[in-house]
């Protein structure tokens, strides 16, 4: 395949990356910041999160993510909000360039680079799946770092430079050690594939063979026992679990076998080699971790070790395969047709903006650094961080996050208050996490059921977790004294 390599559009892809802003939005403390926003504010202000801070730090001591994101803070002496939104930017930019870069290497036009590159802006907060993950989540994590990490490691693998790949793969590791799994898994897969291709033409045996080889070991015979309290925090997150996705979520983690067959065959027939490569060593990686979900998730002893979360493997595997859809689509159906792109990006940008409306009604679309939030529930959240000593200890309704209104927006990370564990990001540390399952569940049983409690309820958290305030939802709860409220929420404190 004849490669011609441009100049790389840098402004075209600011300007798009700008598109893709204003598609999915941005929530700089909803949904998992919950977990990693909470360690950059630790470093940045050791006095916070006196209570609780296990179930963050389980995830920050195991990546760079908080240092680096704390450091470069310090170093710009810029606020928190807008470095967090400055840096996703780049994480937009970098994955968007990356992918660029990747495009260069698999196909020889621009209409289908543009094809490619334009169809994964379009698609960043689409579903993988039943996984719970996007291709690029509506705020700062280091999922969105690993990932344009990834791409430029796999771009590397099929340029065979073996330095450029590696440093790329160090980055993912350092960031975020599981999904960095998933790179280092396919980059290993794809320079074998390759050698073995060039060597032995390719057959069907001899790459099932080289599939079984590249199998990678999950330690099932190292089996953790699980608890009741564990298992109560892994129900809270089916996604771990294949046998309980819907249908057509386990569609979308097998549909890809096919299509990467579909695609290969079509680069074959152009003597598009690195795709045609590319294709089939997806076809076998989804396989290797498909098989793998199944064997540690099926047998129910094996519970603990679906924290592993093979399936997350798709998370590459989608960038790569919508990838590789856009430059079909731009190179054989869009070509040079400017009513064809409009006809297919106008709708399609559309519905993902509708959809992302919908997932947060009470928020803005774009949460500006700077610009007073219009949601209350993060009016009183910002109360409480400018309103309460540092060393506050809050309580919550454990399922917070999932009110209507609330738009899964996190309190410690936009308080900068500790809280009691909750049932929605605190349960997610302890899938991961098994000894935190225990402490955990305590404290959700000293918060249930919460709609009933009154003030000698919440004397007995103070007694016992050294409770201070507590957030309600309107009207409140008689006997304590609230210092702030609003239409949805009151904040009190505790006789």
């Amino acid at each position: 395949m004849n490669i011609v390599r441009n100049k790389t559009p840098y402004l075209p892809l600011l300007l798009l990356t700008g598109a893709a802003l204003l598609v999915h939005g941005y929530h700089p403390f909803a949904e998992d910041a919950e977990i990693y926003l909470p360690g950059i504010e630790k470093i940045l202000n050791p006095r916070l999160f006196p209570v609780g801070r296990e179930f963050f730090a389980s995830h920050a001591d195991l990546t760079i993510f908080p240092n680096l994101i704390a450091f470069s803070l310090r170093a710009t002496h810029l606020r928190l909000t807008v470095g967090l939104f400055a840096w996703h930017l780049a994480s937009i930019f970098l994955l968007l360039l990356a992918c660029w870069q990747l495009c260069e290497l698999l196909f020889p036009s621009a209409r289908a680079r543009w094809g490619a590159v334009c169809l994964i802006a379009a698609l960043l907060t689409i579903p993988v799946a039943g996984s719970a993950l996007y291709i690029m989540d509506q705020y700062l994590n280091p999922r969105n770092m690993a990932a344009f990490a990834a791409i430029f490691a796999v771009a590397g693998t099929l340029k065979k430079k073996a330095a450029q790949a590696l440093l790329w793969l160090a980055v993912a590791l350092s960031i975020h050690p599981l999904m960095a799994a998933y790179a280092i898994s396919f980059c290993v897969l794809l320079a074998a594939m390759d050698w073995f291709m060039t060597r032995a033409e390719g057959t069907p045996a001899s790459e099932m063979a080289l599939a079984l080889c590249c199998l990678l070991p999950f330690g099932i015979s190292l089996v953790p026992p699980t608890s009741p309290a564990y298992h109560a925090a892994a129900m809270r997150h089916q996604f771990h679990y294949i046998q309980l996705w819907t249908w057509y979520e386990q569609l979308g983690a097998v549909a890809p076998v096919f299509l990467c067959w579909w695609f290969g065959r079509i680069a074959s027939s152009r003597n598009w080699q690195r795709l045609a490569l590319v294709c089939r060593t997806l076809l076998i990686y989804n396989l290797i971790y498909v098989m793998t979900a199944l064997a540690v998730d099926l047998p129910a002893r094996f519970e603990s070790l679906a924290r592993l979360q093979p399936l997350r493997s798709l998370h590459l595997l989608y960038m790569l395969l919508f990838l590789i859809m856009g430059g079909l689509l731009g190179e054989f159906v869009l070509k040079g047709k400017t009513l064809k792109w409009l006809t297919l990006f106008v709708p399609l940008s559309l519905g993902m903006f509708l959809v992302q409306r919908e997932l947060f009604p009470a928020s803005a679309h774009i949460e500006w650094p700077g610009i007073a939030s219009r949601n209350p529930w993060a009016q009183a959240f910002l109360w409480v961080r400018d309103n309460t000593p540092a060393d506050a200890v809050f309580a919550l309704d454990p399922n917070f996050m999932q009110l209507p209104g609330e738009d899964t927006i996190g309190f410690r990370c936009l308080a900068e208050r500790s809280r009691l564990a909750d049932l929605s990001k605190d349960s997610g540390a302890v899938s991961m996490f098994p000894p935190l399952a225990d402490e955990w569940w305590a404290q959700v049983q000293a918060q249930t059921p919460w709609k009933s409690f009154g003030a000698r309820e919440f004397e007995r958290l103070k007694r016992t977790y050294g409770v201070s305030w507590v957030v309600v939802e309107q009207p409140g709860v008689e006997g304590l004294g609230c210092r702030y409220q609003n239409t949805a929420v009151k904040v009190c404190a505790v006789p």
